[in-house]
């Protein structure tokens, strides 16, 4: 089983910076931030891929956020710049069982394509 484990939330200002962090024990090819606010759906935030470095991203962050990842650590991090009040929502590291070198349509940011999920962490952007 791949554990996988959040840290970095916390209260922000809109236009502040928070930067996220996901820790996998376990072989992971490509891990994923999803995010979450109550009675909303689950969406996809960004995607990086351990094969190539390839990284994906939501329209709604492009320019904003920027994924990176330490494949000696075994970690992935999520820098969150320029927050604004819409970012709220718990955020979760996500991986498939399925070992992935190449990422087709919009497949990353599809939750059914995972199968492990970290337990979250809250992301609050208010003045």
């Amino acid at each position: 089983q791949v554990q996988l484990v959040e840290s970095g939330g916390g209260l922000v200002q809109p236009g502040g910076s928070l930067r996220l962090s996901c820790t996998a024990s376990g072989f992971t090819s490509a891990i994923a931030w999803f995010r979450q606010a109550p009675g909303k759906e689950r969406e996809g935030v960004s995607c990086i891929l351990k094969s190539d470095g390839s990284a994906y991203y939501a329209d709604s962050v492009k320019g904003r956020f920027t994924i990176s990842r330490d494949n000696v650590e075994n970690m992935v991090f999520l820098q969150m710049n320029n927050l604004k009040p819409e970012d709220t929502g718990v955020y979760y590291c996500a991986t498939p069982k399925a070992i992935w070198v190449k990422v087709y349509d919009n497949m990353w940011s599809d939750p059914d394509f995972y199968d492990y999920w970290g337990q979250g962490t809250q992301v609050t952007v208010s003045s």
